[in-house]
C-alpha cells in the first residue's frame, strides 16, 4: 500500500481534530506520539485504534519492530510520507510515529484501598503539564493512580500525556466531582492529608502516613478551599524561605509523595 501523502486522508483529519478535547470528549479517543509513549501504550494493553508513521522518519530499529508488532496483532498501521505526518505531529523534529488510543477512563467506584491503597486527588488543575508530571511521579513512587475532581484539565490533553512519560497507561485515572469524593473516602476509611500553604504542619515533622492514604491539593490558582480543607485530617506545608509565596503544583507533589513513600506505616 502506497504512504499517505494527502493532508485529507481521513484517518490523518480525524487524528489531528483529536487535539480539541471536545472531539476527544466526544469519540473517546486520544494522541500518543513518538515512540517511547506509543511502545508504553502498546506494553500496557491499551486499546490502540489505529498508527500513524513516516518510514523515513523512524530512526531505531526499535520503532520499526514496534510498527511491525502492531501490525501483526491486528492494529491497523499506516504508512505516511515525512512531509505529511509533519502536518500531524504536534511538535518539531517529530520521531515518525503517532497512536489513537481509546481512553480508559475508571469509575470512582471501582476503587477501594484493595486497588488503590495511595494516590493523589487533584481539585480542578488548570495545567495539562502537571497532570502528565504528577503522574509520573505517582508511578516513581509505587503509588497507585490519580484522581480528578471537580473537572479541570483533560488527562488526555497531548501535553499531559507526554509528560506522564507512559504512566498514565500504566495507573487508574478517575474523575469524580468533590462531593462523591468526600463520601467515598469516608466510605472507605482513607486518610486524606491535604497540601497547602496554610497548613499548620511542616512537611519535615509528620513522623508517619497512615494508609489507604489520599494526598488531597487544590488547584494552582485557589487551593484548597474550606470546605476541601475541612475533609483533611491534617493540613500539611512545605516551608518557603524565599520571596515566592508558592511553588509550582507538580513540584509540591513530588516533594510530598517521596516524603509519604518513606513514612508510610506498614510499608
Amino acid at each position: 500500500m502506497p504512504a499517505i501523502s494527502s493532508s485529507s486522508n481521513p484517518r490523518l483529519k480525524q487524528a489531528r481534530t483529536l487535539r480539541q478535547r471536545k472531539v476527544r470528549d466526544e469519540t473517546g479517543l486520544f494522541l500518543v506520539e513518538g515512540v517511547f509513549h506509543v511502545g508504553e501504550a502498546a506494553a500496557s494493553g491499551a486499546g490502540v485504534e489505529y498508527i500513524l508513521y513516516a518510514p523515513d522518519l523512524l530512526t531505531s530499529d526499535f520503532a520499526h519492530e514496534l510498527v511491525r508488532q502492531q501490525s501483526d496483532s491486528g492494529v491497523p498501521c499506516y504508512a505516511t510520507t515525512p512531509q505529511t505526518f509533519s502536518s500531524l505531529a504536534g511538535k518539531d523534529n517529530p520521531q515518525g510515529i503517532i497512536a489513537v488510543v481509546r481512553q480508559r477512563p475508571t469509575p470512582l467506584a471501582d476503587l477501594s484501598p484493595q486497588n488503590f491503597n495511595w494516590g493523589v486527588a487533584l481539585v480542578a488543575p488548570q495545567d495539562p503539564g502537571n497532570v502528565g508530571a504528577i503522574l509520573r511521579t505517582i508511578d516513581a513512587v509505587g503509588a497507585s493512580g490519580l484522581l480528578l475532581l471537580e473537572a479541570g484539565v483533560d488527562p488526555y490533553h497531548p501535553t499531559a500525556v507526554r509528560a506522564s512519560m507512559g504512566s498514565l497507561f500504566w495507573h487508574p485515572i478517575a474523575r469524580a466531582t468533590f462531593a462523591d469524593f468526600a463520601l467515598w473516602a469516608k466510605e472507605n476509611k482513607y486518610h486524606v492529608y491535604g497540601s497547602s500553604a496554610h497548613g499548620n504542619v511542616d512537611y519535615r515533622a509528620v513522623t508517619a502516613y497512615a494508609h489507604p492514604l489520599i494526598l488531597l491539593m487544590g488547584s494552582e490558582r485557589e487551593g484548597l478551599s474550606q470546605e476541601q480543607a475541612e475533609t483533611c485530617e491534617q493540613l500539611i506545608r512545605l516551608p518557603m524561605r524565599g520571596h515566592v509565596t508558592s511553588l509550582n503544583l507538580a513540584v509540591v507533589a513530588g516533594v510530598m509523595l517521596y516524603a509519604m513513600e518513606e513514612k508510610l506505616q506498614g510499608r
